[in-house]
């Protein structure tokens, strides 16, 4: 047993927990239309035909059975053609020309046998219909995606006819016609219904996934633009003020008068307070406050979908270990968005024996973890812990490796005292 789930196992971490949401949904609508083409061509098709074959009919035997194998044909021919149709949809490549022509020429063959059938009375009207159905769906199962609904309609109009007029020799009767008309109709809103709305739900995600990138992207050019605005503001109104005072300095000392001398040191001064100023912007850049990083962490988890629950004591703690801590916090509720697929996430902070110690742990990781031990992003936490004397131990627990925990340890002795 362990032999089969093992590689199941394997298949679904590598084909399917490191795809993003998006890249799942695209899969499961290509799977389904691969499973739907089949499923409905050879059930519809083969299911009428095999009394006929089982009972050794001459007509049967000489059109039935190429009838399949050219329907076989159409589901593989379909089913390769599925990425390209998508990825011309969604505008990622252009459809290559005369990507139809196969699938057309096997629709035309298989129409031709199904009239042949119906010519020499090969099976019953009522068989020769669901045949009929078969055929159909893999061309426009595709078909539908690549041209205009106005073109595809009209163009199903126009082969319904045709149809309706080759089957209506071996069947003239009201009902037979009604009948033809009745499943080309049914097949071609069926196709467009299937294609149309599962690619269409997938444009939207995809957009909806560009706008999250967007989103973050521009996110990141506020906060690079505010802060160039904070310095902005402290050193070009300190770097104007030098700047006229350093020239008042040299008209002073080219007329020998004393207080250049004055107007020197007041630059000076004016320098060294830029450098505090300008140091005070980076050091609040820098610095992350813990209570607004576990807020924010929640809200950006339950906007991902992911319950998050938060159990933190943050009162007391030096501004240092909320600042190292708040880093933590940023970092892991990142590699929880960007890595894996959790549905749970709990970030537990305790105090106690002198020491703050900071627990984030989630469920639905994977082996290829972004947030493992290598990433650059642990590294820079570990620097900056341990600048505060603090560890910071990442890895995968659990029974099956499915959950991820992140250990940050901080001795508040060694930062602001004992708060114990």
């Amino acid at each position: 047993m362990a032999r089969v789930v093992g590689p199941i196992r394997r298949w679904q971490q590598r084909h399917w927990r490191e795809r993003g949401k998006a890249d799942r949904v695209e899969l499961y609508t290509v799977v389904s239309w691969y499973v739907t083409t089949w499923f409905f061509t050879l059930s519809w098709l083969m299911l009428p035909l095999t009394p006929g074959l089982v009972r050794g009919r001459p007509a049967a035997l000489l059109l039935g059975i190429p009838l399949i194998l050219v329907a076989a044909l159409q589901c593989a021919a379909a089913n390769r053609l599925t990425r390209p149709v998508l990825d011309d949809y969604l505008g990622r490549a252009r459809l290559p020309a005369g990507a139809h022509r196969v699938p057309a020429v096997l629709l035309g063959l298989a129409v031709a046998l199904i009239v042949a059938l119906a010519a020499v009375h090969g099976t019953d009207h009522g068989s020769l219909r669901l045949a009929l159905g078969a055929v159909l769906l893999p061309f426009a199962l595709l078909y539908g995606l690549t041209v205009p609904v106005r073109v595809f309609l009209r163009c199903a109009a126009v082969l319904s006819v045709l149809l309706v007029a080759a089957l209506g020799i071996a069947d003239r009767s009201a009902a037979g016609l009604l009948g033809t008309a009745l499943v080309t109709a049914f097949m071609t809103v069926f196709a467009l219904l299937a294609c149309r709305c599962g690619a269409w739900t997938l444009s939207v995600l995809w957009e909806a996934e560009r706008a999250r990138e967007v989103e973050a992207r521009l996110a990141v050019a506020e906060e690079r633009l505010r802060f160039g605005r904070d310095l902005h503001d402290v050193l070009g109104r300190n770097l104007s003020v030098i700047s006229l005072k350093s020239e008042l300095a040299v008209q002073l000392a080219r007329r020998g008068r004393p207080e250049a001398v004055e107007q020197m040191i007041e630059v000076q001064r004016i320098a060294q307070e830029t450098q505090r100023e300008v140091r005070a912007v980076v050091r609040g850049y820098r610095e992350a406050d813990l209570g607004a990083e576990l807020a924010g962490a929640q809200g950006v988890l339950a906007a991902a979908g992911i319950d998050c629950e938060v159990s933190a004591q943050t009162g007391g703690l030096p501004a240092e270990v909320q600042s190292a801590l708040g880093w933590v916090v940023r970092e892991a509720a990142t590699n929880v968005l960007r890595h894996g697929d959790a549905n749970r996430c709990r970030v537990g902070l305790t105090v106690r024996e002198g020491r703050a110690v900071l627990t984030v742990e989630n469920d639905g990781a994977v082996a290829a973890d972004g947030s493992g031990g290598g990433g650059s992003g642990l590294a820079g936490l570990r620097e900056r812990l341990a600048a505060v004397g603090g560890t910071l131990e990442a890895g995968h627990a659990g029974p099956d490796r499915d959950r991820f925990r992140l250990v940050a340890d901080i001795p508040l002795t060694t930062v602001g005292g004992d708060t114990s």
